[in-house]
């Protein structure tokens, strides 16, 4: 069985989703279709058929976390250290052409969120800093062309 590493936050967000899906999504749909069925004929049903859609939506994705779940394998940032970075590591970034800042943490495929700093372990960005330490310039390849980032700093925890 493939082990997804992620962080115990990401985890912790993938079970509360889970837990939320199961108590509530799945009741509420369930009965969303026995109100729709309540209504008669279900072949022009419109009702019916968004709530049959949704249903699948939901179990679907209850799949999905459950085996993700039973196969994360948590890895704790703060008790990893060194100065390149690695699965875990906060990286403050400056991008070389705007002299943007940014800070991501580098997290797992399932766990990650770019609006929130999390930055996929699988991403081109993230596999071009894997690896390297502060002062380092990387080189990431985008639509537009190649981005340059230069590190300020790598930290853990």
């Amino acid at each position: 069985m493939q082990k997804f590493p992620m962080t115990g936050p990401g985890l912790t967000r993938l079970e509360a989703e889970l837990r939320l899906l199961r108590s509530e999504e799945r009741p509420a749909v369930i009965r969303a279709i026995a109100e729709a069925r309540s209504h008669g004929d279900l072949s022009e049903n419109a009702e019916y058929h968004a709530a049959r859609e949704r249903q699948s939506f939901i179990e679907g994705r209850i799949q999905e976390l459950e085996e993700i779940i039973s196969a994360a394998e948590v890895i704790d940032p703060a008790s990893l250290s060194g100065e390149n970075v690695k699965f875990g590591a906060h990286v403050h970034l400056v991008d070389e052409e705007t002299e943007k800042e940014a800070t991501y943490q580098i997290v797992g495929v399932h766990e990650a969120d770019i609006k929130q700093g999390l930055l996929s372990v699988s991403s081109p960005l993230a596999k071009s800093l894997i690896g390297k330490k502060k002062g380092d310039t990387v080189s990431v390849p985008a639509p537009g062309g190649d981005r340059s980032y230069e590190i300020i700093a790598v930290r853990f925890g």
